[in-house]
């Protein structure tokens, strides 16, 4: 996020605007934490990971009220547009203040691929850096001590992180939400193979508690396995190249946006091409967009 922050003020500023910044959200401008970004608010933060802008969850922002008292707040500080940067629910909010009137462009960053049309958001790739390299790692015990590990990943109801982690990083085996009847096939899978009773088990969170998954397998199949949930390291860590370059442009963009008078919109690449989709598009049902990928990792578990 800190390199689309990056690129907005850098943009904003080249084209004559005054950007200032909100923490924590929303309920930082209904808490009036904001605050004016220059070119030195910014310097350094393209390789920091996060954003200097913090975050929140926001789901009561979508009370009437507190949408009434956010365009109060706006009128107040003299913002006359806005940059959302965020995920599903933060694309749902800029959607409904755009339906109020206010001038709104928004930027998907999240690594689960819950937004429509949006294949990866900013923070995918990242992430997927992150995951390989855990994954490698946990190999390495694995193979030494020939135990089975079940690593656990973000994605929500989602399981194209989940497939893209497994992947790159050769699980054996991959369990996505969109295909939970499997976790009884890998049980039986599991007794009957007798000479490979080691492996790596990518897991979905939204697939259920890989702790429980863990215990059934140690039950039902006599395999013992270790359970590593990455969690939040999967946030974190020096952003990747790719996502450093698409912030940037889509950063760029928004401001372009804005400037041309454009509003209601969110931004992505679609064959590197910069591309806008209408915030109404943001309440459809993403479409299951992972069939290739998944018998892609069946073809390659044998």
């Amino acid at each position: 996020m800190n390199a689309v922050i990056r690129a907005v003020v850098k943009s904003g500023m080249a084209s004559g605007k005054e950007v200032v910044g909100i923490h924590n959200g929303f309920h930082g401008l209904l808490e009036e934490s904001v605050e004016t970004l220059d070119k030195e608010a910014v310097r350094t933060i393209l390789s920091r990971g996060g954003t200097i802008l913090q975050s929140s969850q926001d789901m009561d922002m979508f009370e009437e009220e507190a949408q009434e008292q956010i365009k109060r707040q706006l009128t107040k500080f003299e913002i006359d547009s806005l940059i959302v940067i965020g995920g599903l629910e933060a694309l749902q909010m800029a959607h409904v203040l755009a339906d109020k009137g206010v001038a709104c462009i928004a930027v998907p960053a999240a690594i689960n691929s819950t937004i429509p049309h949006v294949a990866s958001a900013i923070g995918f790739d990242t992430a997927l850096n992150t995951i390989m390299e855990n994954i490698d790692r946990i190999r390495d015990t694995a193979d030494s001590h020939e135990k089975t590990t079940i690593v656990e990943v973000m994605g929500r109801d989602s399981g194209t992180f989940a497939l893209s982690a497994g992947l790159v990083g050769g699980a054996e085996t991959i369990i996505i939400p969109e295909r939970k009847a499997e976790l009884d096939e890998v049980i039986e899978e599991m007794k009957d193979q007798e000479d490979h009773r080691y492996r790596i088990i990518i897991m979905a969170e939204g697939v259920g508690n890989a702790a429980d998954f863990g215990a059934r397998l140690k039950e039902e199949a006599g395999v013992e396995a270790r359970v590593t949930i990455l969690d939040d390291t999967q946030y974190g860590g020096t952003p990747s190249a790719r996502d450093r370059m698409m912030a940037t442009r889509l950063g760029a963009y928004a401001v372009e946006l804005l400037n041309s008078g454009q509003t209601g919109f969110y931004v992505s690449l679609k064959e590197e091409e910069l591309i806008t989709y209408e915030l109404s598009e943001i309440d459809k049902e993403t479409p299951v967009r992972n069939e290739s990928m998944y018998s892609l990792a069946k073809k390659l578990s044998i």
